[in-house]
Formats: structure tokens, sequence, C-alpha cells
């Protein structure tokens, strides 16, 4: 009788050890779903020095992120941050006469160039398209702008972004600014 009591103890303390450890390179909600934050904040002269300064400390989704089947909708978050992140880095960098107005303008550009990318990916699928993207004009990107996960931008902490490759398809009007 102990000798069972002992055993049920035993599994009782294995099972919830494994549901607390980090099993791989994803992280996981409590649904066993992939944990990309979205949708990322429209950049403000509030947070563009965290925009700028502190991308190599915001999650990136490699492939390897997500599992190898399914959570379709969250790789499509995820390369949508990937995307905005890159043209992000090419905004911070790219010396636009050192102007911090023309840095935030080209920063919400591409913000808007991500999302509507997104939303032409979701259109793509046969799943239903996330929420904002069925909103047009100013209606869509209030939409995206509410709820965020990390409006200012900080970094996480310990996290070191891995390389990802460079976004083509950025497109920055300097004279819509």
């Amino acid at each position: 009788m102990i000798w069972t009591g002992g055993l049920t103890g035993f599994w009782i303390i294995a099972l919830l050890t494994l549901h607390g450890a980090d099993m791989g390179e994803s992280q996981r909600n409590s649904l066993n779903e992939p944990d990309v934050p979205f949708p990322p904040a429209c950049p403000t002269a509030q947070n563009l020095a965290a925009v700028c300064h502190h991308g190599q400390g915001r999650p990136r989704y490699p492939a390897s992120f997500f599992p190898r089947s399914g959570a379709s909708h969250f790789r499509r978050r995820g390369d949508a941050i990937n995307r905005l992140e890159s043209w992000y880095t090419w905004c911070c960098n790219v010396q636009l006469a050192h102007q911090s107005s023309q840095i935030l303008c080209c920063a919400q550009q591409a913000w808007k160039q991500a999302l509507s990318q997104f939303c032409v990916d979701e259109y793509s699928t046969m799943t239903l398209p996330y929420e904002c993207c069925a909103d047009r004009g100013d209606a869509r990107w209030t939409c995206f702008n509410s709820e965020l996960p990390n409006p200012d931008y900080n970094p996480t902490p310990g996290y070191t972004a891995p390389p990802v490759p460079e976004e083509p398809g950025f497109n920055f009007d300097e004279n819509a600014c």
C-alpha cells in the first residue's frame, strides 16, 4: 500500500516537472501553441528609440520555432514579425539624414506594409483571417494597434535574436512623410 502511494506521488511530481519544463526551442502557452506575441505596436515618437535600439532583444521566429505541422496562423504571425523587424533595421540604419521624424515615418510605413502583407497572406489560406484584416483604412490600423502585447518594444531579458535573412519588399516613400 505504501509503495502505491509513493509511486503515485512520483508520477505527480514527474508530470508537474514535465509540464513546467521548456521542451525545446518553441515556447508554448497553456494550449500547447507557439507563443507569438501579436500584433506589434505602431511605432511612435515614444517607442522609436526602443524600436531602433532593442531590435536584437526582441524575438524572431525561424521555421524551427514552429511544430512541423499545424500552427500555420502562428507561422504567418511570426513571418510578419520577422519581416517587420528586418524593415525596422533598415529604417534605423539607413541614415535618413539623421532625422528622427524621417526614421519614424519609415518605421510607420514598414509597420503598415508588413501588416498589409500579413493580411494578404491571411486571405491566401482557407482559414479564418486575423480579425483586423477584415477592416479597411484607418480602422485596420486602429484594430492592429489595440490590445498590444509589447507597446513599448521592450527587449526580452536574456534574449538575443538569431540571424534571420533580410526581408525584401519594403518600399519607403520619403515623400509621404
